[in-house]
C-alpha cells in the first residue's frame, strides 16, 4: 500500500522526470555524467535552491514574494562593501550580517502584508524596488567588490568539508531542517492549515497574521543567506546581481508542485523543482544549443515539465480513485 502511494505521488513523478532528463543529456553528452559536473551544477545554483525553500513557505500560505533577489543584492552588497573597505574580515560575521539584513527585510515585507493587508504581489513589488535601490545606494552608485576586495571570504565558495563543497553542505542543512519542520512540527502543520483554509485556521485558534509574518521573515532570512552564497560562489558583489532570479525561484516551486493558491506543496517537491531548474541551463550548452535560443528552450522545457507532471498526476489520481471504487 505504501509503495502504491509512493509511486502515485507527485514527487515520485517529478523524480522520474529528473532521472529521465539526466539520462537523456548524459547519453547525448557524457560530460554531464560526472561528479564534477553535478557538484558544479549544485554549487552554481545554490542561491535558487536555498531560496526555493523560503518561497515554498510563502506560497503555502497563498502568498508570493518577488522582492527576494533585491534583498539578496542589498545584503550581498552590504558585506561586499564592508569587506572591500576592511570593516570586517570574518566569513562568519559576513554571513551573520547578510542573514540579519535579510531577516529584517523579510519581516518588513511580512508586516505590510499581514498587518496592513496589502496584497503580497503589490507589497513585494514595492519592496523589490526599494531594496534594489538601497543596494545601489550603499554601492556608492554602482561600485562593486571584486574577488581581490573580498579577501578570504571568497574562499568559502571553493572550499570543501569532508570532501564536499561547503556551499552544498549549506544546501543540505537547509533542506534537512525544512523537511523536519514542515513534516513533523506544529508550525509546519499550521502553515499548511493557513494555506488550505484561512478562515478555518483562524477559527481553530491559529494566529494567521503571525504565520504569514513568519514565512516572509524566513524567506528574507534565506534571501540574506543566499546573498552570502552569491558573493562567495561568484567572488564578486554587484548591486544588480541576481536581477530577475526571483522568477527561477518561483518556477522551481511551481514545477515542484507547490500550489499558487496555497495549501499544497512539499520540501521534496521544491528540491526536485530546483534540481530541474538547475539542470536546464547546465544541459543546454552541453547540447550545443545556441545561446540566443537557450532562454526560449528553457521556457518551453519548464512548461513541458509542468504540463507532463500535471497530466501524470491526474492519471495517478484517476487510478487511485478507480482502486477505491473497486
Amino acid at each position: 500500500m505504501k509503495l502504491k502511494k509512493l509511486t502515485g505521488s507527485r514527487e515520485f513523478l517529478l523524480f522520474i522526470i529528473v532521472i529521465a532528463m539526466f539520462a537523456i543529456v548524459s547519453i547525448i553528452n557524457p560530460a554531464f555524467f560526472s561528479v564534477k559536473a553535478v557538484t558544479d551544477m549544485l554549487r552554481n545554483n545554490a542561491v535558487t535552491m536555498v531560496m526555493a525553500l523560503g518561497m515554498l513557505g510563502v506560497m503555502l500560505v497563498g502568498g508570493i514574494d518577488i522582492s527576494i533577489t533585491s534583498t539578496l543584492a542589498l545584503s550581498g552588497m552590504a558585506i561586499g562593501m564592508l569587506l572591500k573597505y576592511n570593516h570586517i574580515s570574518s566569513t562568519l560575521v559576513a554571513f551573520l550580517i547578510t542573514m540579519g539584513i535579510g531577516t529584517a527585510c523579510g519581516a518588513l515585507v511580512g508586516l505590510v502584508i499581514s498587518r496592513a493587508g496589502v496584497p503580497p504581489i503589490i507589497a513585494s513589488m514595492g519592496f523589490m524596488y526599494i531594496y534594489r535601490a538601497m543596494g545601489y545606494l550603499i554601492s556608492n552608485g554602482g561600485e562593486w567588490a571584486s574577488a581581490a576586495a573580498l579577501g578570504s571570504f571568497k574562499n568559502f565558495g571553493t572550499e570543501k568539508l569532508l570532501g564536499l563543497s561547503k556551499v552544498i553542505w549549506v544546501i543540505i542543512i537547509c533542506y534537512v531542517v525544512f523537511f523536519i519542520v514542515m513534516k513533523w512540527t506544529r508550525i509546519g502543520r499550521q502553515v499548511y492549515a493557513v494555506g488550505s483554509n484561512t478562515e478555518a485556521a483562524e477559527v481553530s485558534g491559529i494566529k494567521v497574521k503571525n504565520i504569514k509574518l513568519m514565512v516572509h521573515t524566513v524567506m528574507g532570512f534565506l534571501a540574506g543567506l543566499a546573498g552570502s552564497l552569491q558573493v562567495a560562489v561568484y567572488a564578486s558583489a554587484m548591486p544588480n546581481m541576481a536581477q530577475g532570479g526571483e522568477m527561477d525561484v518561483i518556477a522551481a516551486c511551481v514545477i515542484g508542485g507547490v500550489s499558487m493558491s496555497g495549501g499544497r506543496g512539499s520540501v521534496i517537491g521544491a528540491l526536485l523543482g530546483a534540481l530541474i531548474m538547475a539542470m536546464i541551463p547546465k544541459a543546454l550548452p552541453l547540447l550545443h544549443i545556441d545561446a540566443l535560443w537557450q532562454n526560449t528552450i528553457k521556457g518551453v522545457m519548464i512548461l513541458a515539465v509542468v504540463v507532463i507532471n500535471v497530466i501524470l498526476q491526474r492519471v495517478a489520481n484517476r487510478n487511485a480513485l478507480a482502486r477505491r471504487e473497486m
